[in-house]
């Protein structure tokens, strides 16, 4: 029998935004008192707090839903996974590549130490995004203008984190859609760059900058490449709610930083060749419905997020109960009123993060009207595109 989401969103809501207020308060009080004594005690505590809100995402992920990872990668990249810094970039092909890349830092071991680069409005989202400020995401305007400096200083601001730190760069700079890959097509051909068939055209700057200022402390780039299998629905926030089961595959690639390009030019033309690759490995994954250049692993699904999951069900009807009690909220049309009001309140959050992470509604493609043919003049487009 179907699950009905009302029915599912609303508990799962109020579980989510009351664990995440209470995170995000002792968040803000280590932020002020923690933080000027010891940035790096700061930074430890942040990550277990950080890791006991996103765990419950996780487990929507893993044991509501039963969505299954397969990771596609050699043995050395699987072994180095969670134990060095590393730069991350990927395709975004589904809705919540975020979240799939949270499962596999879970497994790797520094969920509370995974960033990313996102856009600025995600900070202002009650309790998700409030707990990524905390954390050290880096959030930009889409103005390259305005948004270099801030990279540069976010960046910079990473270059003493005593924990082994991932940094996830969506370089295509917006969710897939097949009407973003026609307007990719159509750029691609009046600029003379190769016809993307599954991938959309890189945004370089972000990531040449990310390269110059992390090539001193991070030692790997990990491109990442996720593909949706044929028999597989793709996952959705809401399908997760619906506890409707999906298939992932992850083909992890490893590169040494130090064998980049020095040159910001060169650094670019490297990102859109790896792009270009990328777009031929996801034709092979099209048609044999896997990665075939190595074996699958399966990451498994740890009880840690479970057991998260019950303590917070515990500490929030424990509380929940001791305040009705305390103010007999529920013995007054005003209380009744109120109580109402706030279901109604977490039901409109639930879904406009449903409505965040879908890729219909994510910025559409913009297409230069240029026509450059020379290195140079390519470049050049490529500045338009950010």
């Amino acid at each position: 029998m179907p699950i009905s989401p009302a029915a599912v969103i609303v508990p799962l809501g109020i579980l989510f935004f009351a664990s995440g207020l209470i995170v995000n308060l002792i968040q803000a009080v280590c932020f002020v008192i923690v933080r000027p004594i010891s940035k790096n005690l700061h930074r430890r505590i942040n990550r277990l707090l950080a890791e006991l809100l996103w765990l419950e995402l996780v487990w929507i992920f893993d044991w509501w839903a039963g969505v299954k990872i397969q990771v596609f990668t050699d043995r050395e990249t699987f072994r180095v996974l969670g134990k060095e810094h590393a730069l991350v970039i990927s395709n975004h092909k589904s809705d919540i590549d975020w979240l799939v890349g949270w499962i596999l830092a879970q497994r790797s071991g520094c969920l509370g130490s995974t960033l990313a680069v996102m856009k600025k409005s995600s900070k202002f989202l009650p309790v998700i995004g409030w707990s990524m400020w905390f954390s050290e995401y880096l959030f930009l305007e889409r103005n390259w203008a305005k948004d270099e400096s801030t990279l540069k200083s976010g960046l910079q601001q990473l270059r003493d984190f005593p924990l082994p730190f991932w940094l996830a760069l969506f370089v295509e700079g917006t969710r897939f859609t097949q009407a973003k890959l026609l307007a990719a097509q159509e750029y691609a051909t009046s600029t003379g760059l190769p016809v993307p068939r599954n991938v959309l055209i890189p945004r370089t700057k972000g990531f040449v900058s990310a390269v110059s200022h992390m090539r001193s402390f991070v030692p790997a780039v990990y491109d990442v490449t996720v593909a949706i299998p044929k028999s597989s629905p793709a996952p959705t926030m809401l399908r997760l709610f619906k506890g409707q089961p999906s298939v992932v595959h992850m083909h992890i690639k490893r590169h040494l930083m130090k064998d980049l390009p020095e040159a910001d030019e060169a650094v670019a033309q490297w990102c859109r060749d790896v792009f270009v690759a990328k777009d031929s490995l996801l034709d092979k994954h099209i048609a044999d419905d896997r990665f075939s250049d190595h074996e699958p692993r399966d990451l498994g699904r740890p009880i840690k997020s479970l057991l998260v999951v019950i303590t917070w069900i515990f500490v929030v009807v424990a509380g929940t109960v001791k305040l009705l009690q305390w103010s007999s909220l529920l013995s007054s049309w005003k209380g009744v009123a109120f109580s109402v009001f706030s279901l109604a309140i977490v039901t409109v959050l639930m879904q406009i993060l449903i409505m965040f992470s879908q890729s219909e509604r994510s910025n559409p493609a913009k297409v230069p009207p240029s026509k450059p043919k020379t290195r140079e003049d390519l470049q050049g487009s490529d500045d338009k595109q950010e």
